[in-house]
């Protein structure tokens, strides 16, 4: 049994950034990622994603995004700045270790897919959500016969060309994709309630800076912020104006799906090829499906040693977040560690 100072599962954003806290406390934590790269699951995102946020807020604690600070970095420049990170880590990272269970008695065992066992008194669950995509129970869609997929499974729009595609969602990646699937196909943006925009560049700023310099983007989740919260499109008026042209169209959520055809609140019915859930994501955490995974801002309420970084709203708006993720590290592991 291989015996550690502490074990981080996954060695994406998130568990690089526990690594470093880890690492800064004096440990040498072992990172066990089930990918072939430590690069979490940023190569898996559509090919077009460039973040909202400016190089300057994109950084992990320790090493400075390279290139001009207010640019927008592309999908790729974040998967090689994740390598460069990874290789100046004081850690023992491992690859092609997917993790199965996790179970507590003295101390934790950890057991991959192999069937190797390794031990601490610490673990750290930095998995995120990008392995457990969130489908609707949307009527009729087990039945659809045309192409039903995740957003987590979109890559480029060429394969949809001269398609009827409905878009379901009302979130950056949803509003993004849609948008760039309209230049090649006829696409509708369903959605509950009308999408809401906030401007990308107020008062000629991004709106990271203000963020930041208000310190919203710290605070932890509280009482501040309004029940029902979900986090707008950033728009510099693109999408704004690709809606008010309908490239694509936004409709109120369609009632049900009827063999290829889908059923509108009107109840007009239209035949449709394909319908991308742009749905989020939930904790993709089934290795702890005997420990349990209650916590309180990141630190397990169940098992003493037992953390998480990197889920939505687990401590602030920028939680899930490049620019989030190491100040939830740093918290978790000094509430861990004393």
């Amino acid at each position: 049994m291989n015996s550690h100072d502490a074990i981080v599962i996954g060695a994406g954003q998130s568990g690089l950034a526990t690594a470093h806290a880890l690492a800064a406390r004096g440990l040498r934590p072992l990172v066990l990622e089930a990918g072939g790269h430590p690069v979490g699951s940023w190569p898996h995102y559509y090919d077009s994603l460039t973040l909202f946020s400016p190089a300057r807020y994109s950084s992990l604690p320790g090493l400075r995004f390279p290139g001009d600070p207010e640019r927008y970095p592309h999908r790729d420049e974040v998967v090689a700045y994740l390598s460069t990170y990874a290789e100046h880590l004081n850690a023992d990272l491992r690859t092609g270790q997917r993790v199965t269970r996790v179970v507590h008695d003295q101390g934790y065992r950890v057991t991959t897919t192999d069937n190797t066992t390794f031990t601490a008194p610490i673990v750290i669950a930095a998995t995120g959500g990008f392995g457990n995509p969130h489908r609707p129970a949307l009527p009729g869609l087990e039945e659809f016969p045309g192409t039903v997929l995740h957003a987590a499974q979109y890559r480029s729009p060429e394969p949809f060309e001269g398609q009827r595609v409905i878009v379901v969602g009302a979130g950056n990646s949803a509003v993004q994709i849609a948008a760039e699937l309209a230049e090649h196909a006829h696409v509708t943006l369903a959605t509950r309630k009308p999408v809401k925009f906030s401007a990308q560049r107020p008062f000629g700023r991004d709106l990271h800076f203000w963020l930041d310099r208000t310190r919203l983007d710290h605070l932890p989740i509280g009482p501040w912020l309004p029940d029902g919260f979900t986090t707008p499109v950033l728009d510099t008026g693109r999408y704004r104006s690709a809606l008010d042209r309908q490239r694509p169209d936004r409709r109120q959520m369609f009632t049900a799906l009827e063999g290829s055809k889908v059923i509108w609140p009107d109840e007009r019915r239209e035949h449709v090829d394909t319908v991308i859930l742009a749905t989020g994501y939930r904790p993709d955490l089934p290795y702890l499906d005997e420990l349990g995974t209650e916590h309180h801002r990141g630190v397990s309420r169940l098992h003493r040693g037992l953390g998480f970084v990197g889920l939505e709203w687990q401590r602030s708006l920028s939680s899930a977040t490049l620019r989030g993720v190491g100040r939830d590290a740093e918290h978790v592991v000094r509430r861990l560690l004393s």
